[in-house]
């Protein structure tokens, strides 16, 4: 998981950090836990079922996809992934945080080693040829799957920098951010009958453990979930089912061998859930590594 980004319009938001000196692990960029077409399985069952329903979800009121929520959404994720509100600093970070997803960058943490990394550098040189990421195209699908750097040391990450100097691949992120991660999870929480901090919760995971169908990725997640509670399109109670979902989701966390820090639930998603704000209305108040964060 990794840098967030939520695009939309700008809006005046008053955010102040103040450091409280907690001792959670440091926030470093953290890919997503089985990216875009890893599995090598069929569309999950319920992003068909989406599908289906496209035209009812079509019609439902916005929620976390209005500018507005979607830019509050944004800071949110960034506060779990960069520590930071500001979002869109994170167009040009890349690093090996060494959990064998190779290089994770930008705005959402594109993965080398997950495919999503592949799918907008593919989709960005077949717009602009000459891109300084092109020449490492070849490298890129040959270490998709892994956690190698083989074809992309030297040079690489000088190339996402320069790259992420250009509005159009900062643009190129956020299309492929939409495709892969909010969209699909923004209309499946409408299907499921989630209110907009649900939607959030889902397109944090989403995000976190990737679009995976094991139990470590979100639609096992989800089913996991679905298991112990209804959901409120089922006719169970909304919060408990979010709280199931983040009890299923804090357990994927806690089951990895790196990047097992719980805070982003614990101390934020948690905390708007108990105070009943389903609809993440303002102002939040939250804390992620020992600092508050506010959105006003």
């Amino acid at each position: 998981m990794t840098r967030l980004v939520l695009f939309g319009a700008p809006i005046a938001i008053a955010a102040s950090i103040l450091f409280n000196g907690g001792g959670s692990e440091p926030p470093t960029v953290t890919p997503q836990a089985a990216g875009p077409g890893e599995t090598g399985t069929a569309e999950p069952e319920a992003a068909e079922q989406v599908d289906e329903r496209s035209e009812e979800i079509d019609a439902l009121p916005p929620g976390l996809a209005a500018p507005a929520m979607k830019e509050t959404a944004s800071r949110l994720v960034a506060s779990a992934e960069a520590s930071t509100l500001d979002w869109r600093s994170q167009y040009g970070a890349i690093e090996d945080i060494g959990d064998g997803t190779g290089y994770t960058a930008g705005i959402i943490g594109f993965c080398s080693g997950t495919n999503d990394m592949l799918q907008l550098v593919e989709d960005y040189t077949d717009r602009h040829p000459d891109n300084p990421l092109a020449p490492f195209l070849p490298a890129l699908r040959a270490v998709d799957g892994t956690d190698s750097h083989e074809g992309l040391d030297p040079g690489f990450t000088d190339a996402w920098r320069r790259a992420a100097e250009e509005p159009a691949f900062r643009e190129a992120q956020e299309t492929t951010r939409d495709r892969l991660y909010f969209e699909p999870a923004v209309r499946l929480a409408k299907m499921d009958g989630l209110g907009t901090l649900g939607q959030f919760v889902y397109y944090d995971a989403m995000v976190l453990h990737g679009p995976g169908v094991g139990a470590d990725g979100f639609y096992g997640i989800r089913d996991a979930a679905m298991a112990s509670a209804d959901t409120a399109a089922e006719g169970g109670d909304e919060t408990a089912y979010l709280d199931a979902f983040l009890d299923e989701s804090r357990s994927a966390i806690r089951a990895r061998k790196v990047q097992r820090d719980t805070t982003r639930i614990d101390t934020a998603q948690r905390v708007f859930l108990r105070e009943g704000n389903l609809g993440l209305d303002k102002p939040l108040v939250w804390q992620m590594y020992g600092e508050t964060f506010r959105i006003a």
